[in-house]
């Protein structure tokens, strides 16, 4: 009896991880789903779709646990959950090092590629040892009614607490604004770094203002870094703002580093850019057409902004 208990405590510990993971992966949710854009599996619209199924899938399977509902189909496919991840996570190693956060409870537990797959494993191990030993209770006549609402709450729940906007990138790309001219004498003179290339007041361009201790500029960098290397005629270019030691971290998170930037600080970064983080700017000769944040950045509108697509 004593047995039993502790293995029904050990599903409920496996649950709560598994519904943890899957809600720190929701706030925010950009970076998760820039990881399947990233790794080329889905396009911009795709994505968040993409992103919030697994969710989904992984509130389902720890909410199976937590219960101690159908042990054996919920060990499989926690197995199966895990053994995904651990493979995305050697790829992740082999193609850019054991880098940055792997992004397992999203960025409230911040962990490397290497240390996911620690956990991972060892999660695994208390899986096959929770199947080998364990069956569960016989919920008898509600089991079948309690699986199938789990199911449809469990995959409705990451739409319902992060909904995705599909009109919203388009809307704000297109709002009526003020145009206003980006002076941009003080970049020039104060910039540090790197020298700013004179033509940034030439053409249309993308200028983005991001402080490197901001989270919502470490998507906007990544976002745009993604843009790029799918679109390499987008044309853009960072101010930075921020002390010199996390300039390194900002990069390695972001993998922006490539992406033409220079650091400008104190009142003419400011002046420039406001208060609120990350500014982006589509600068026409100067002229800022619209101010758009992180979470508004869609590739398409700003290729045909930018004239690269009809």
């Amino acid at each position: 009896m004593l047995k039993q208990l502790l293995y029904s405590i050990l599903s409920v510990l496996l649950g709560a991880v598994f519904i943890f993971s899957a809600y720190t992966k929701l706030y925010p949710v950009e970076p998760f789903e820039l990881t399947f854009v990233d790794l080329g599996i889905a396009s911009w619209r795709v994505a968040p779709f993409m992103a919030r199924f697994l969710i989904g899938l992984e509130f389902f399977t720890g909410a199976l646990l937590l219960f101690n509902l159908n042990i054996k189909f919920a060990g499989k496919l926690t197995i199966f959950l895990l053994s995904v991840f651990i493979v995305y996570l050697l790829a992740l190693i082999a193609f850019t090092g054991n880098k940055g956060n792997c992004g397992c409870f999203g960025n409230y537990i911040v962990m490397t590629p290497l240390q996911g797959i620690i956990k991972n494993i060892i999660l695994l191990l208390f899986t096959f040892l929770l199947l080998k030993n364990y069956d569960g209770p016989d919920y008898k006549k509600i089991t079948k009614p309690l699986f199938y609402f789990l199911i449809l709450f469990s995959f409705a729940l990451p739409h319902i607490l992060n909904y995705v906007d599909l009109n919203y990138s388009q809307a704000y790309l297109n709002s009526p604004e003020d145009h206003f001219k980006l002076e941009l004498d003080s970049l020039y003179k104060d910039a540090k770094l790197n020298v700013p290339p004179k033509d940034l007041s030439k053409g249309k361009r993308i200028i983005a203002f991001m402080s490197l201790s901001c989270p919502h500029c470490r998507i906007a960098a990544s976002k745009i870094r993604i843009m790029q290397e799918r679109n390499p005629a987008i044309p853009i270019y960072f101010v930075l703002n921020g002390e010199d030691e996390k300039l390194a971290p900002f990069f390695e998170e972001t993998k922006s580093n490539k992406i033409p930037h220079c650091m400008l600080l104190g009142r003419n970064f400011v002046f420039l850019a406001g208060t609120n983080m990350p500014s982006i700017y589509l600068v026409n000769n100067s002229v800022v057409e619209s101010r758009i944040d992180y979470m508004s950045l869609d590739q398409t509108e700003i290729e045909k902004w930018l004239g690269l697509k009809n």
